[in-house]
Order: C-alpha cells, then structure tokens, then sequence
C-alpha cells in the first residue's frame, strides 16, 4: 500500500526550552523535528513521517492513517455525571431545542 505523506496532520510551533521551531505530527506523536525557521521545521517532520512510513510498511508493520482520510459517523458516546445530564436536558428543554443539538453546540464552540 502507498500512502500519501502529505495528507497526515503537520503543525509547527515555536518551543520556547528549545529556543526553535518545532515540527509535529499528529497522527506520530512520537515524533518531531526542531529547525531555525518554521519552514525547515515543516520539511524536517515531513522527511522523517516518509522514513518511518517507508519502514513500517518494509517491516509489515501498521501504518497510521491519516486523519484527514478517516470517515467519521457523527457519532461518540460520552458519559457524564447524572447531576450534568440533568442540568443538560432543563438546558436545551427551556431553549427548545434537542439535548443532542445543544451539546452540539456547545461541543463546537
């Protein structure tokens, strides 16, 4: 299986204790790669996701997929406290609106 490279998740921060740009990766938290500009810090994390890309499929390892291909239903489940969920529901009953639109919303704020 190929897999494009360039459609992991890649960020570029500023770290302070290192006094560089930091290039990450999402779906390899494991790894980053530190550089004088931002745009070395980019090109270096990207060099070293096709390495180790190229060595997990040579060694039939898994391979990560990349966030951005990933379907997503819509739906997770996520358990609260009784005392929240009751709160929650007098929430959304006095807006008129669904519980599941009102963590909606809130979820996307």
């Amino acid at each position: 299986m190929t897999l494009n490279n360039e459609k992991y998740t890649y960020r570029v921060t500023w770290s302070e204790e290192d006094q560089e740009h930091l290039g990450l990766c999402t779906e390899f938290p494991s790894l980053s790669w530190l550089a004088d500009t931002p745009e070395e810090a980019l090109a270096g994390i990207r060099a070293i996701v096709a390495e180790v890309v190229t060595d997990l499929q040579t060694n039939g390892e898994p391979v990560p997929e990349p966030l951005a291909t990933k379907s997503y239903s819509g739906r997770f489940l996520v358990r609260i406290p009784p005392e929240v969920h009751r709160r929650l529901a007098i929430e959304a009953t006095e807006a008129g609106i669904s519980l599941n639109r009102l963590a909606s919303a809130k979820l996307s704020q």
